[in-house]
């Protein structure tokens, strides 16, 4: 893990870590992360206390940890914290930020400063928003969420199908509708006042975790809070480590965190597209005894027909070779997909090999 300095460090997999993100970021190895959530301070720039129209007061972010002297204070610590991320970022890892209006373009600016790479920008758009009580603006009822890989060629991952599995086999689209966070998901402190003003939602990262990472990878979240994403990431069978500098609300996450059981294995496996499936040549079929050399293939209704051979290869009356060349040949086609075109039979039923490898690549997928 990690090169230089970082060589043999321990990695604090399902740990609440209290202390300054940037330094403890610092002291992990380099590229041990898969995917990074970060809910960072605003910088709401709030001087005055919020009142409701019949005066009582709004709970609103008021902390010292939202609170920088200038706009350059706030981009010289964002700064910061995205390079430390980005150095403990595997390279096929990928980073969500959220953020409103008061931060979210400087630090969209600053991701693509640094390199890395915009893969969308997603609004998460609110049932339930804070009125606007001034009645001076639209009432702000969304937050910005910018995901973003390492780089303009980096690999990363997206479960695409899971997303439109969860959306009634629709394509996820990039504005998300859901409730802030209340009722009895939401932390409270002895005497009822919410443990931490701004804690989000499980639904956004139940959603986030599911799209972009595998089980078993490992979720960082610099900025935790009350311990959401680690909640998530604990229930959905990933690796969590957290970051958070206010010893209560620490504590307050690791207390919620015992309380959350992980999902069975299965439950958490998510629907694959072909694209993310192994690769599994003809040759394959016939190395592990699914297929025999010398077994008649045919076309679905028996007009064509080629020999398997001991290699992988296939031959008709006067040429051999790949099942998709000896498919296009015998139709006289520029193209064809053998795994669909040629058929085995089964017991006098013709049957699509491509049945065949479904088989192989179970046996052949390693167990996770």
């Amino acid at each position: 893990m990690g090169v230089g300095g970082t060589r043999g460090r321990r990695l604090p997999l399902d740990e609440v870590i209290v202390g300054d993100c940037i330094e403890e970021l610092s002291k992990l190895p380099e590229q041990c992360v898969d995917l990074v959530f970060a809910d960072p301070p605003y910088n709401l720039q709030i001087n005055n206390e919020l009142l409701r129209p019949n005066n009582t007061r709004v709970d609103g972010v008021d902390d010292d940890w939202d609170k920088f002297g200038s706009f350059a204070a706030y981009d010289d610590f964002t700064c910061a914290w995205l390079r430390a991320c980005r150095r403990v970022l595997k390279p096929e890892g990928s980073l969500w930020v959220i953020g409103s209006y008061h931060n979210i373009f400087r630090v969209g600016t600053i991701l693509q400063d640094l390199g890395f790479w915009v893969l969308n920008d997603v609004v998460w758009r609110k049932t339930n928003p804070m009125p606007n009580f001034r009645g001076r603006r639209f009432t702000n009822a969304h937050e910005t969420l910018v995901w973003v890989s390492m780089g303009p060629k980096a690999r990363y991952t997206f479960n695409y199908e899971a997303m439109k599995a969860l959306n009634e086999e629709l394509q996820m689209r990039s504005d998300w509708l859901f409730p802030i966070c209340s009722g009895p998901e939401r932390l409270k402190q002895d005497g009822g006042r919410k443990m931490h003003p701004t804690q989000k939602p499980e639904a956004l990262l139940h959603r986030i975790i599911l799209a972009s990472s595998h089980k078993g990878d490992v979720i960082l979240d610099p900025f935790l809070g009350s311990g959401t994403t680690a909640a998530v990431a604990k229930r959905l069978g990933r690796k969590f480590i957290g970051i958070e500098r206010e010893q209560a609300y620490a504590e307050a996450a690791r207390a919620r965190l015992e309380a959350v059981t992980p999902l069975k294995a299965a439950s958490v496996e998510t629907v694959r597209g072909k694209r993310a499936e192994a690769r599994i040549p003809f040759g394959a079929l016939v190395e592990i005894g699914l297929i025999s050399p010398g077994t008649v293939l045919y076309d679905a209704r028996a007009r064509h027909e080629a020999e398997v051979r001991a290699d992988g290869s296939i031959a008709s009356a006067d040429a051999q070779g790949s099942i998709h060349k000896i498919g296009a040949h015998v139709q006289g086609a520029s193209a064809c997909n053998g795994w669909t075109f040629w058929h085995y039979d089964a017991n006098g039923t013709l049957k699509p090999i491509d049945a065949l490898r479904e088989v192989a690549r179970r046996q052949l997928e390693p167990e996770a």
